[in-house]
């Protein structure tokens, strides 16, 4: 028997995103690594709820995600109409206190995201991860450093972005040596 002999029962149904050229499909993550990690991740979790129901602008949809529960890894999945708009929002109160936040100590937890342009080109960062996560399973590791340390630069965006970034790598590793 044919498939074409046969009347399906799934119900199969498309989109049509030609309306949403610039579109931005970004997944993140928190992986709780020590105990202390816990109240970081609940911590984190709370403020993420609380700026996504202000609705920034560019945000089309955000969801939240669960990818295990031992160890605790929670996640989302937001959809942005375009870089810029995600970009303006990584680099704008709150999330911008919650990355300097982060970056300082990170609470016994792992972060990442992965981040898909409809127009081409995918990126990720990685942070006190102690498993390996998506592309880290398969693609070679480097170094968040110099060209790799934001994402416009790792997707060799060019241009300026509108806000500046809310750690500079020199707050991070220190001035590289030669540069003072």
């Amino acid at each position: 028997m044919r498939l074409s002999d046969t009347k399906s029962r799934v119900a199969r149904q498309t989109v049509d995103l030609s309306g949403y050229p610039d579109l931005v499909v970004i997944y993140l993550g928190m992986r709780v690594n020590r105990l202390k990690g816990v109240r970081t991740l609940l911590s984190f979790g709370r403020k993420i709820r609380e700026a996504v129901a202000e609705r920034p602008d560019g945000l089309l949809l955000h969801e939240d995600m669960i990818f295990s529960f031992f160890p605790p890894h929670f996640g989302m999945r937001q959809y942005w109409r375009d870089f810029e708009s995600l970009e303006r929002w990584a680099r704008s109160l709150p999330h911008q206190a919650w990355w300097r936040e982060f970056l300082r100590d990170s609470g016994g937890t792992g972060f990442w995201h992965e981040t898909y342009f409809k127009r081409g080109g995918m990126e990720a960062i990685y942070d006190d991860l102690t498993v390996p996560i998506g592309f880290m399973h398969f693609a070679p590791l480097q170094s968040a450093r110099g060209g790799m340390f934001t994402a416009r630069d790792r997707l060799k965006l060019g241009g300026q972005a509108q806000i500046e970034v809310p750690v500079k790598e020199d707050d991070i590793y220190g001035k590289a040596r030669g540069s003072e």
